[in-house]
């Protein structure tokens, strides 16, 4: 081992000597030449091998890619001008002075021809959730009607009394409506010469008494939105009588928990029972009785497709008629498609539908007050109303609504007159009894029959001017009847005019109507059993009603009815009154305790 060290050692000294000399010059000739050896082999590129960019590269434009600046020439020519621009400002919006609200009111006052009135509201709340009501109202007009053999005088005495409670999980209101009515058959036929002896054993007084109790529930969080029922009673002073039990119940069911883009469903569900009967017919000493079952629903879905509204639904009805031992179905559509053609101020629309109705002698009357209580009560059934028009605004002043529909219906009533059953000299018949005080031509009776009626109604309001409000509404009916001469009592051209202004202190309004020619049945007199189709005028009626304010709680009111003094038929034989005029008090409170 030591000799292999010792060899080492030598041998590193030696060549430390050796680089320490001097290198010999040598010859050019003896140089050794450098070459380029070129070794050609594969590449096989590496990641590493790739050129890494390390900072953010500038970009320098060349003169051909740098924008070039704009240069703008401006030839300014003098305009003769006196705009002088002013700033902004906020403007004040008038909301005028803000109206009390009372609980309670009371007015009185009384009117040429005799007529006191009086109407009153009163409220009381026992408690947040609890609230009691009355609603009282009278009106007494003596003998108003001039130039007639028979006593015009009538009078209406309305009285509603309400209790509302909220519970916990709903809300219920139950109530009691209580009305009279009094009217007199004064309208005498002009065409028999009654004696004074027969004018005046005619009693032509008759009295109309209705009875309701109502109820109504609202919950809180269910699919029941509400529930309504009530119990009717409705009776005269020849003992006819009427029955009513109503109800109905509305549904809505919420379907986006099948879709979250569905929206809700709502059902209508109704229950009818009408029965009824007068003491006697007209053409006979038999009494007349009706009833009807009427069960509905009435689904109804709404939804929009981009601008495009659409609802859909339908309406059927299963009634029952048991005094003619009939059970009918009735199925009708209720669509409507409406579509904004310019937003806001202008909407199409088209729509379909149909209804069954459960004529009423109360609801007859109400339009009608001088009918015999021996009437033939039957359903009507509009089996389809297609419609369509165009509704909307224009520059948010004017709001504009026109229609146009078809209908076909079965059983639409009339009001046509009853001939008389005297001859102007008799009070009783052959068969003995004395004649009613409605038996002498001056009563109505409804008569039925299957039409198509064409409609066209517009109407426009025009709401630009502070504190005023104004508008106008016309409508056009063609009737094409089946069995009937005419649409008799019903005019074919209507309209009204009607406007409204308020400020602070005062308060006038008007209504201007007119009401086209109309068609009635005039019989001749016994023994003769025909009638001719005579002509009502058409008549115009203008109204007034304005007042004024003394302040929040005491104010005093004028009504003036058919300014002109027109005596005009509403229907035949029977004129109107006059001009009328009523001024009174009026006083709102908010407790009496």
């Amino acid at each position: 081992m030591k000799k292999h060290l010792s060899l080492l050692v030598l041998f590193v000294i030696a060549y430390a000597n050796a680089q320490e000399k001097k290198t010999p010059n040598k010859a050019k000739d003896s140089i050794i030449k450098t070459e380029v050896v070129n070794v050609v082999t594969s590449y096989v590129p590496k990641i590493t091998d790739a050129f890494k960019i390390k900072q953010k590269p500038i970009i320098k434009h060349t003169k051909e890619t740098q924008k070039k600046a704009l240069e703008y020439q401006i030839f300014s020519v003098p305009v003769a001008s006196t705009f002088i621009p002013k700033s902004g400002a906020m403007k004040k919006v008038d909301l005028g002075k803000r109206e009390k609200l009372y609980s309670n009111y009371l007015s009185v006052g009384f009117g040429n021809k005799i007529s006191p009135f009086l109407e009153a509201y009163l409220r009381q709340n026992e408690s947040y959730d609890s609230e009691f009501g009355a609603h009282v109202k009278f009106l007494l007009s003596a003998n108003p009607v001039e130039n007639t053999e028979l006593s015009s005088t009538f009078y209406n005495i309305d009285l509603n009394l309400f209790h509302t409670q909220q519970e916990r999980y709903f809300q219920w209101t139950a109530g009691l409506d209580a009305e009279k009515d009094k009217y007199n058959w004064y309208g005498l036929p002009t065409n028999i010469n009654f004696t004074d002896a027969t004018i005046s054993t005619i009693e032509e007084a008759q009295s109309y008494n209705h009875f309701k109790v109502f109820g109504q529930i609202k919950p809180g969080d269910s699919f029941l939105e509400e529930a309504n029922g009530a119990i009717a009673f409705f009776s005269d002073s020849f003992e006819s009588v009427e029955f009513l039990v109503d109800g109905n119940a509305q549904f809505r069911f919420p379907l986006d928990n099948f879709h979250r883009q569905l929206n809700d469903l709502y059902i209508n569900t109704t229950i009818n029972y009408l029965g009824g009967s007068y003491a006697y017919a007209y053409d006979a000493t038999t009494p007349v009785d009706y009833r009807f079952v009427t069960l509905g629903v009435h689904p109804t879905y709404k939804f929009n497709i981009q601008d495009l509204a659409i609802q859909l639904g339908a309406k059927s009805y299963f009634s029952m008629d048991p005094e003619n031992s009939e059970n009918t179905f009735f199925i009708y559509p209720d669509v409507e498609i409406s579509y904004p053609i310019v937003k806001d101020f202008a909407n199409v629309f088209i729509g379909a539908s149909g209804d069954l109705t459960t004529n009423m002698y109360q609801s007859f009357t109400d339009d009608n007050p001088y009918l015999s209580p021996t009437l033939d009560m039957r359903q009507t059934n509009k089996k389809f109303d297609a419609f369509g028009g165009i509704r909307g605004k224009l520059s948010h002043q004017f709001s504009y609504n026109a229609k146009v529909s078809y209908a076909d219906i079965e059983n639409n009533p009339f009001f046509v007159l009853n001939q008389s059953k005297s001859d102007g000299s008799n009070i009783a018949g052959t068969n003995g009894f004395t004649f009613y005080g409605y038996e002498y031509g001056n009563s109505f009776k409804v008569i039925y029959d299957d039409i198509k009626l064409i409609s066209f109604f517009g109407e426009v309001t025009f709401d630009g001017i502070k504190n005023l409000t104004t508008g106008a509404n016309l409508q056009f009916n063609k009737f094409t009847l089946t069995n009937e001469l005419e649409p008799w009592n019903i005019p074919k051209i209507k309209g009204e005019v009607f406007g409204t202004y308020k400020t602070n202190k005062w308060y006038a309004g008007t209504n201007l109507y007119f009401v086209g020619n109309r068609k009635e049945r005039a019989y001749d007199p016994l023994p003769v059993n025909t009638f001719t189709s005579i002509d009502l005028k058409s008549y115009f009626d203008v109204n007034f009603n304005g007042g004024y304010h003394f302040d929040d709680s005491f104010s005093v009111f004028l009504n003036l009815n058919n300014v002109l003094n027109n005596s005009y038929q509403r229907f035949n034989n029977f004129n109107v009154q006059g001009f009328q005029a009523m001024g009174g008090l009026t006083w709102k409170f908010d407790s009496l305790f």
